[in-house]
């Protein structure tokens, strides 16, 4: 899967998801690394074919106003460690991927997966 990793989010899970087999991009590897505004992170995103992933509520607002990022896994699990954070979309990945196949926003919780419509 396509990906672009939000700042939010540790370069840590980017360098594991790369491991699994995800092709994925983190805010702190752009031009502008974590200064990358939302707009342009969504941009990137679209342009690319990439889900953007994310904690911040401001993503899902724009997604469901505007239809930017096209594709959007909402990362809703508070304040976690990043062991947690790595095991949480472990135990999910399959899930997640599933879901994509039918919607274009997830929302990936402590324990579940939920795919919005």
């Amino acid at each position: 899967m396509k990906c672009i990793l939000d700042a939010q989010l540790p370069l840590r899970l980017a360098t594991w998801l790369r491991e699994v087999g995800w092709d994925v991009v983190h805010s702190s590897e752009l031009p502008l690394g974590n200064r990358t505004s939302d707009d342009e992170m969504s941009r990137i995103a679209d342009i690319e074919g990439r889900v953007l992933i994310s904690k911040d509520r401001d993503f899902l607002n724009s997604y469901l106003v505007r239809g930017t990022p096209q594709r959007l896994l909402w990362v809703t699990v508070g304040n976690t460690t990043n062991d947690e954070l790595t095991e949480l979309f472990s135990s999910n990945l399959s899930l997640v991927e599933k879901a994509f196949s039918a919607s274009n926003c997830v929302e990936l919780r402590k324990r579940e997966v939920v795919v919005h419509r």
